[in-house]
């Protein structure tokens, strides 16, 4: 997707056995476009040879202060100065308490006290090194010198045990450096999000649903979350994992038909805004049965009843007060699609109304957005569904109430 195009970054590595991880993060930042310079410290290189980083980055590796490839040996300056962000991965305790109370006594930790860049920084530990009130004092200055920490998680570690200090893996650490990255247009802002199809029961067997993967409901979910949002994601039935759920900006809540989906919107209200990416079934089953319906012989076909389900987007929106929440619609069709999202969004009473055609993209990592509203007209054009995401994020920021 090239999301770090023209973006140089520094993996500063201590020492750690995750220190494994970062062969692949660096293999990861390099396919989003960003050139990655490495700089290790002397407990580092007992875990990951400069070799290997090197070969996988296509740049020198830097482990001494006193380097005599950089000309003024400097290695901390000129390293730091071009930088548009500096990731310390594995961060251990040890360089922890280096940065949270200024010491420099080494290549790295002199190159992140110089820095004029933002320092990201991964911690990787045992799980009482994480809990010591001396490592949460320094997580607590680290953060309150603006250092971005992601993670840790909480999981098995190489010592045997269980629990918080565990390294991100590289994927989310990606994800991370990523959305540092993306602008901040929804801080402080409040948002709940639909996404996935809705299954209505016909027996315990068998239901009703429809096509959608869910895909663009949780890309736009983690657009938001990228923008600062704080998210409320209710998903219908689907087997995709929470973005950005290390953050703490995001919560999930599963349902699996249309009037449980409604309900937890409801109570997931009031927001700021809201985003109805979800294909919800119109019709819910009103004579489902217990027991599943045996086929025998003679047997006519069994008849379904039908029942409306409650219209979650036109609901919202009629009980919107002041433009809260700011409410955006999804349609997807098969023809005509301008005609019939314009009519929807006269429907439904809601600003902005996303259109699609359907069949071509569900499933897809692709997609083709129309943004239709009551004066304009805008195509995206056909690209990745996490790109178009952020494209509708910032679309919809600039049109909320400040």
């Amino acid at each position: 997707m090239n999301s770090l195009a023209g973006k140089h970054l520094v993996l500063a590595m201590s020492g750690g056995i995750a220190a494994f991880k970062m062969a692949e993060l660096a293999r990861s930042l390099i396919a989003e476009g960003a050139t990655v310079q490495v700089a290790m410290s002397e407990a580092a290189t007992q875990f990951m040879t400069p070799v290997t980083m090197q070969a996988l980055t296509g740049q020198p590796v830097f482990v001494s202060q006193w380097d005599e490839r950089i000309p003024n040996n400097m290695a901390h300056i000129e390293l730091s100065r071009k930088a548009d962000a500096i990731i310390a991965a594995p961060a251990s305790a040890d360089f922890m308490a280096k940065i949270a109370n200024g010491l420099a006594d080494d290549l790295i930790s002199t190159m992140c006290l110089a820095r004029e860049c933002t320092l990201i920084v991964v911690p990787a530990m045992n799980k009482q090194m994480w809990d010591n009130p001396a490592t949460q004092r320094n997580v607590a200055k680290l953060s309150k010198d603006r250092i971005q920490v992601l993670g840790p998680t909480s999981g098995s570690q190489a010592c045997g045990e269980n629990g918080m200090g565990r390294m991100l893996e590289a994927s989310e650490i990606l994800e991370g450096i990523i959305s540092f990255f993306q602008p901040k247009s929804l801080v402080g802002k409040t948002v709940v999000i639909t996404a996935g199809p809705t299954f209505e029961a016909i027996d315990p067997v068998r239901g009703i649903t429809n096509k959608s993967s869910g895909k663009m409901g949780f890309a736009v979910a983690r657009a938001a979350v990228e923008a600062g949002a704080q998210v409320q994601l209710i998903a219908g039935p689907c087997s995709l994992d929470t973005p950005l759920a290390y953050t703490g900006r995001i919560a999930r809540i599963d349902v699996t038909s249309a009037k449980e989906m409604f309900t937890a919107v409801t109570q997931s209200l009031p927001a700021d805004i809201f985003i109805g990416v979800a294909a919800v079934a119109d019709w819910a089953i009103s004579n489902q049965t217990d027991k599943k319906i045996k086929k025998e012989a003679g047997n006519t076909s069994p008849e379904l009843v039908f029942a409306e389900n409650p219209d979650i987007l036109a609901n919202v929106a009629k009980n919107a007060k002041n433009g809260k929440p700011y409410c955006v619609g999804f349609a997807a069709e098969t023809h005509d699609l301008e005609k019939h999202a314009q009519e929807k969004r006269v429907r439904k009473g809601i600003p902005l109304l996303v259109g699609n055609i359907g069949p071509e993209t569900f499933g897809s990592d692709e997609n083709e957005l129309l943004l239709v509203e009551e004066n304009e007209t805008t195509t995206t054009g056909k690209a990745d569904k996490l790109s178009l995401a952020r494209q509708l994020i910032q679309h919809i920021s600039k049109r909320i109430p400040s």
